[in-house]
């Protein structure tokens, strides 16, 4: 069976930004981990490109909701291409093989008897695609999300019965691990205890979305729309469309990951929208914090939005990735603190991690001819660094299971804190000047030398190229994101056998040494 997990679809109001760049790197470490572990791995992601703020949007640039959707869809496909993110599907809720799965599932609903008409009232956000609940009672009422004004809306929609599943949502938010972090989950549980409503599937007199078939002039609300692109996703487009197939397909899927924003859709509508077309509930949703910029909520109008392109131009993908899997707890809100990030990139992967490879394979290539040292009694399971590896990836593995990002990158970075401190205690370049301590130092340079091996098979799912260039360093293979698959049995991953200690062939030619990581100079803001 896959494990299938899905980044959010984004919606191309605008073009990408850090947020969304977040997101998909998070899941891509998640992917790129469990394709190595050896599961059959489906990472979706995609575009939401229906409702009123992109009719909009579209409007105000003077072109066609369509002009301006391909537009923000293509930038998003190039950003994931640019960022080396390994996602396995690209849904788009305009592809008329969305419409197609949206029309049955609706068909679905309707025939559990859980479409009615209904007088929709309330003051509305476009920029949320929401109706709010409180709007404060104020004259000129505004979304506290985006501080805009809210808009009055009287009209007749379509209804979801929500109300309907109030006993099935409150046991599915109550189980345990079914929201994560299980911060978030008192918010929801509160939510739902404060009783469901049946909530607006349908707008009237909006152009830019998918017709209800039967319906006159309505149109799917965005979020009932955009929600079934998950299920889009793994249908085959070339094929008519049948639900009951999702099941051979990849549903449910076992992780869905998004901002904290949007979690009730998620955890709340979305699973009562399931039951009615009878289908298999996600397993876990997983709402992750907001971004900050040096301690300020990020926007155009303070003019301090990060661009993930310029981001990645100037400081590479791996010193992004680095910072925000390593400085952010995954779930918690984080601030973004170029000073931070700079020397945190230096510290960490310049200095503590490339500067270890650097001068051990230099001495190594000096002393050794060129080549791995043998490795003596380095080989052997009780040496210190043997121990300290495999205490590390059982904690590694531990938190990328959790998803634990932060525990998942120091879990890697102490194994190059301890190999830096056993090479100065060792002190191999004193050694080497005594009579008869040549083995001794080879078995020392070995086992450093083995620790950044086991350094650089850690690294394949958080920081791939960086991966990849420290793995080249010592003639090693770089481990591709769709490396391995599905397991049978008890049979082990090569990633996974790969990770015992003494692997790295003694004699083994090495490359001449050069710097996996530059350090970064940011004399600007960014």
């Amino acid at each position: 069976m896959a494990y299938t997990l899905t980044t959010p679809l984004y919606y191309v109001n605008d073009r990408p930004h850090l947020g969304s760049t977040y997101t998909t790197l998070a899941c891509d470490a998640i992917a790129r981990f469990r394709r190595l572990s050896g599961e059959e791995v489906i990472l979706v992601t995609g575009c939401d490109e229906h409702g009123l703020k992109i009719q909009r949007t579209a409007e105000a640039a003077g072109v066609t909701p369509q002009v301006h959707c391909d537009r923000v869809s293509d930038r998003y496909r190039d950003l994931w291409q640019r960022w080396g993110i390994s996602h396995d599907r690209f849904i788009r809720t305009t592809d008329p093989h969305h419409r197609r799965v949206v029309e049955q599932f609706f068909a679905r609903v309707e025939a559990s008897g859980d479409v009615i008409e209904g007088r929709q009232q309330g003051w509305y956000c476009v920029a949320c695609e929401e109706f709010k609940d409180d709007p404060h009672e104020a004259d000129d009422p505004e979304c506290p999300i985006h501080r805009r004004p809210l808009e009055w809306r009287d009209e007749v929609n379509l209804f979801f019965r929500l109300s309907r599943y109030q006993q099935q949502i409150e046991d599915l938010v109550s189980r345990p691990g079914f929201i994560a972090p299980a911060s978030r989950r008192r918010e929801v549980e509160n939510f739902v205890a404060g009783g469901l409503k049946d909530f607006s599937i349908s707008r009237v007199g909006l152009p830019w979305g998918i017709p209800v078939p039967g319906h006159g002039d309505h149109t799917f609300y965005v979020w009932f729309d955009a929600l079934v692109g998950y299920l889009s996703a793994l249908l085959d487009p070339s094929v008519p469309v049948d639900l009951d197939q999702l099941a051979s397909r990849g549903w449910p899927a076992q992780l869905h990951v998004i901002g904290k924003d949007i979690l009730r859709f998620h955890a709340v509508f979305w699973p009562a929208m399931l039951l009615s077309a009878g289908l298999e509930l996600p397993e876990r949703v997983f709402g992750h914090g907001f971004l900050t910029r040096e301690g300020q909520k990020m926007g155009k109008s303070l003019g301090n939005v990060l661009d993930p392109e310029v981001l990645l131009e100037r400081c590479g993908g791996d010193a992004v990735r680095w910072y925000l899997l390593r400085d952010i707890p995954f779930g918690e809100d984080g601030d973004f603190q170029q000073q931070r990030f700079q020397d945190l990139v230096n510290n960490d992967l310049a200095n503590t991690i490339g500067n270890l490879l650097n001068r051990t394979a230099s001495m190594a290539r000096k002393w050794f001819v060129e080549a791995v040292p043998p490795s003596g009694d380095a080989a052997a399971g009780d040496h210190p660094l043997a121990q300290a590896c495999r205490t590390g990836l059982e904690g590694y593995l531990q938190a990328m299971d959790q998803v634990d990002f932060r525990r998942a990158c120091e879990a890697v970075l102490q194994l190059a804190i301890e190999a830096n401190g056993y090479l100065n205690d060792r002190a191999p370049w004193k050694l080497m000047k005594q009579d008869g301590q040549a083995d001794v130092v080879a078995a020392d340079l070995y086992a450093v030398l083995e620790t950044c091996r086991w350094i650089g098979l850690l690294l394949a799912p958080l920081l791939p190229d960086l991966s990849q260039r420290l793995l080249s360093q010592l003639a090693e293979p770089a481990w591709e994101s769709r490396s391995g698959g599905a397991l049978g049995g008890d049979a082990v991953s090569p990633w996974r056998a790969a990770l015992q200690w003494g692997g790295l062939p003694a004699g083994r030619a090495l490359p001449e040494p050069s710097p996996v990581m530059l350090r970064l100079e940011l004399d600007q803001p960014l």
